[in-house]
């Protein structure tokens, strides 16, 4: 069965982005990959079917972005717009949720892996709904005292069992498993 996983890359204290939405040097582990992270990088690439991304994470280009990972991009909006392809990569605008956004990446990906690539709101919703099987976080040697959490306000517990931990020049590569999604307690 397709493994469905959240990927992204996070600072120490827990940000996917900064105050103003910079990068903060989270991604420079896969820009000038080398070593562990190369193997990670490659990893991905190969092993990935499709990918779900949200509107915000994919930005304002209606007819897609340049990437290496030539797989149907599914985005989640609320506007409809037509299909779009751009360097051997499809983009794939899904307005009736989440649950639909993964049936249609799931039989576009066959038997491959489906990747949640962000941003932090469709993460939580994936994250809550218990449509992922793992999660991998590539955590950057940087506090950047602001910006987008990851996991802020979740509301739930999520238990997670380890899977790897791998060390590279620019991140430390982190995959969990999910175990069980919990309610947490109310004060």
């Amino acid at each position: 069965m397709t493994r469905v996983y959240l990927d992204l890359a996070m600072s120490l204290d827990g940000f996917i982005a900064g105050p103003d939405g910079e990068d903060g040097g989270l991604h420079d582990w896969y820009f000038a990959p080398e070593g562990a992270a190369e193997d990670i990088k490659a990893e991905l690439l190969s092993g990935m079917g499709a990918m779900i991304l949200g509107h915000r994470a994919f930005g304002t280009a209606p007819d897609g972005f340049d990437t290496e990972y030539k797989v149907p991009h599914f985005i989640l909006t609320h506007t409809p717009l037509p299909t779009a392809q751009r360097g051997g990569a499809t983009f794939i605008f899904v307005t009736d949720g989440i649950e639909s956004a993964l049936a249609q990446a799931r039989a576009a990906a066959g038997d491959r892996d489906v990747c949640v690539a962000g941003g932090a709101d469709v993460a939580r919703q994936f994250l809550r709904a218990g449509l992922l099987d793992e999660v991998q976080v590539h955590v950057a040697p940087v506090l950047l005292g602001g910006g987008l959490s990851l996991f802020g306000a979740l509301g739930q517990t999520v238990r997670l069992e380890r899977v790897r931990v791998v060390e590279s020049a620019h991140a430390t590569h982190l995959t969990y498993r999910i175990n069980r999604v919990e309610e947490a307690p109310h004060a």
